[in-house]
């Protein structure tokens, strides 16, 4: 489990340097409803309103494979939808083009006080950690709210963690378009206790996307970051086939 202290510090530092915003506000404009049955983890969301929307939720996913622990998995590798969009390498970025690495997959937006920063930062501590073994994977923060991040923002924005992650400016249709995949969820808010125009409620897991472009896992937000390094050592040098038996 994470160390409080440490988080709590480590969100002091990031606040003093990033926009920050507050989660007292009021509701003004929500992502559509995904249409198809969610991933068996998308069942938590940070806003009470989100998990009230979720009157049943589905049993907890196994998260060990012989006993070593991978993070939350699918019950079968899903093949996730391309999409492209803005990105911060030249121009328009399309998902397949990281295809041939693994993927850490999270939805979020520069303005926000403390989840965004935080899994980073927790980000560039699990690539530390993997070593030599990082070089196959990449380090993926999906914006939900693409008019105020553009890929230059984007760009400077992850610098400030590690140049060598990848941003992506999200629109709401491209959105919706990838949400039943995931099962992720955001919802823009009005805050008149801030400087900030609006506010984003989202949600923060963060999702294992494999070479082949095909979802097999996810962690949750309080997941160490030595135990996510230590599950994606796992699946560099298993692969997908050893956690479903293919």
């Amino acid at each position: 489990m994470r160390n409080t202290l440490t988080r709590a510090a480590l969100a002091c530092g990031l606040l003093t340097a990033l926009s920050a915003c507050s989660p007292a506000a009021q509701q003004v404009s929500t992502a559509p409803t995904p249409t198809r049955p969610l991933p068996t983890w998308a069942q938590a969301s940070p806003s009470t309103e989100a998990t009230a929307e979720r009157t049943a939720l589905p049993a907890v996913p196994p998260n060990t494979v012989d006993g070593v622990f991978v993070g939350d998995l699918l019950p079968r590798p899903l093949p996730i939808q391309d999409f492209t969009m803005p990105g911060t390498r030249s121009g328009d970025l399309s998902m397949s083009a990281l295809n041939g690495r693994w993927r850490l997959v999270f939805f979020g937006y520069t303005h926000c006080p403390d989840f965004c920063p935080l899994t980073l930062a927790e980000y560039k501590s699990v690539k530390a950690q993997l070593g030599e073994l990082a070089e196959q994977v990449t380090f993926v923060f999906i914006s939900v709210d693409g008019a105020r991040d553009t890929a230059p923002v984007l760009t400077e924005y992850l610098a400030r963690f590690d140049p060598e992650f990848v941003g992506f400016s999200g629109d709401d249709a491209t959105l919706a378009q990838i949400q039943p995949d995931y099962g992720f969820y955001y919802r823009r808010r009005v805050d008149t206790t801030t400087s900030a125009a609006y506010l984003v409620d989202h949600s923060t897991r963060t999702y294992v996307i494999d070479p082949q472009g095909e979802m097999v896992a996810s962690f949750t937000y309080d997941t160490s970051t030595s135990d996510v390094a230590s599950a994606m050592r796992w699946w560099i040098e298993n692969g997908s086939a050893a956690a479903f038996g293919g």
